[in-house]
């Protein structure tokens, strides 16, 4: 598994906020009941409360918990034992940030793209998607043939420093297609559909030179990818 280079204090937080999360997926704090509060976070973990409130932070992102004013922090939903099954619990922090950094960088490709696509780059955008239609109707996870849909809106931005950063996230980005689509497999076929709906979205904007649409697709894509890991079993 990839490793990021993170400051003393934001390794503590990494780990706590997997602890937490992990408390969250094993039932010990389930949907609708009050979250422990900072004070006893502080006492269990032996973390200062700053770190508390930057992992809880995370969580809230997630969708996870939600504060209630003059109540205390309640867990919104349960996600699926099966996001720590594909991924070890120290390394969602990482997941999270790549998923930050993918929705700085890969808006900036798809509305360039739309702006810059010859004929031929759209070719590619379009033999990129047919290859993931065709691994999903053949129930395959189809992580590659994802990555390979979001390199080729790269290549069509026209922008080498685009195109190297994604080339450079490519291991990152795939492990977290890999989590996310591994994830949407188990669901429902609707799910997937819904999934690959998403991408369609991204193609039509970019095949129709709408820079706004598309910029707007792929930022809602990365979005609902990350969601998508916290999501439950319902």
């Amino acid at each position: 598994m990839f490793q990021i280079a993170t400051s003393s204090r934001q390794k503590v937080v990494d780990v706590l906020y997997g602890q937490l999360l992990k408390s969250i997926v094993d039932g010990e704090f389930k949907a609708g009941e009050r979250f422990a509060t900072e004070e006893a976070l502080c006492l269990r973990f032996g973390t200062s409360r700053p770190t508390v409130r930057e992992a809880l932070a995370r969580l809230r992102a997630d969708g996870l918990i939600v504060s209630r004013q003059g109540s205390g922090t309640y867990v919104t939903h349960t996600p699926s034992k099966s996001v720590l099954r594909f991924a070890r619990v120290e390394s969602i922090a990482d997941i999270r940030r790549c998923y930050e950094f993918r929705l700085s960088i890969e808006t900036g490709c798809a509305r360039l793209a739309a702006k810059m696509h010859d004929s031929a780059d759209l070719a590619a955008i379009e033999a990129a998607f047919d290859a993931l239609s065709q691994a999903i109707q053949a129930e395959k996870v189809g992580f590659h043939e994802d990555f390979l849909f979001h390199r080729a809106i790269a290549l069509a931005s026209k922008n080498g420093f685009f195109i190297s950063t994604v080339d450079s996230i490519q291991e990152q980005t795939a492990f977290s297609m890999q989590l996310s689509r591994s994830l949407s497999q188990e669901k429902s076929e609707r799910r997937q559909i819904d999934v690959q709906a998403e991408h369609e979205r991204i193609l039509q904007a970019i095949r129709q030179r709408d820079e706004a649409q598309a910029e707007g697709y792929m930022r809602e894509h990365i979005l609902n990818a990350q969601q998508r890991m916290f999501q439950g079993d319902a």
